[in-house]
């Protein structure tokens, strides 16, 4: 489903992405570790067309992202992947359902659509009773099921999370990532995730290890 080919990416005369090649399969839960500094969020923001290689292509569904005109490939990216990002970038004047309906907006559904998806997306990840509280009103581990519902909202065919839970406690970590196994029991849905804690990364069905811009090592995990 996911088909990364020999990624580059340099900034001045520092290699920061090295060769790097993957795939992920349909349905799949991959975690990517390494320490600080080994690429991984700029690794995340290529296969995202978030970034430009310097070389290297990035096929979803068989399309390569990398090739296809801006507005196209914005088109493309809205439609077939989903960002969770540490920091939830949530609108504070929206409201929940409306932050997650932004994207539909986006793609050009009509507004009482889009916040009926929303509506239903909030429910499935368990805040159904908070749909018009506003992100000041919600906890952090709310905020984040926010993020990951308007992640979701358009059905993409990844979700591509950069430290989903880096600014959770243990107890709301472990919830967002239950919820991750859940939301791929339920939809088939493939995740990409970049995590620094071990534990976490272990409930993934494949953790990649990461260091000093090249895949080094992957284990599977039970």
């Amino acid at each position: 489903m996911l088909s990364v080919k020999n990624l580059y990416k340099k900034y001045a005369n520092f290699t920061v992405v090295n060769d790097v090649s993957l795939q992920v399969g349909k349905g799949e839960i991959v975690s990517i570790i390494g320490p600080s500094g080994a690429g991984k969020s700029t690794l995340l923001h290529l296969m995202g067309a978030l970034d430009k290689p310097d070389a290297g292509s990035v096929l979803i569904d068989g399309t390569d992202i990398l090739q296809l005109p801006s507005k196209k490939q914005a088109r493309f990216r809205n439609s077939h992947i989903g960002f969770v990002f540490q920091f939830h970038h949530l609108l504070p004047e929206f409201s929940a359902v409306e932050n997650v309906s932004v994207p539909l907006w986006i793609k050009g559904e009509s507004k009482k659509e889009a916040l009926r998806q929303a509506s239903e997306m909030l429910t499935i990840v368990g805040l159904g009773g908070r749909l018009e509280n506003k992100p000041s009103e919600l906890s952090g581990g709310e905020q984040q099921r926010v993020a990951i519902a308007r992640a979701l909202v358009t059905r993409p065919s990844v979700v591509m999370a950069d430290e989903p839970t880096g600014n959770l406690d243990s107890a709301n970590a472990h919830s967002v990532h239950s919820l991750f196994l859940e939301l791929r029991e339920k939809f088939g849905q493939t995740f990409v995730m970049i995590t620094h804690n071990d534990t976490l990364a272990a409930m993934t069905d494949r953790t990649l290890i990461m260091q000093d811009g090249k895949i080094v090592s992957e284990q599977k995990n039970a």
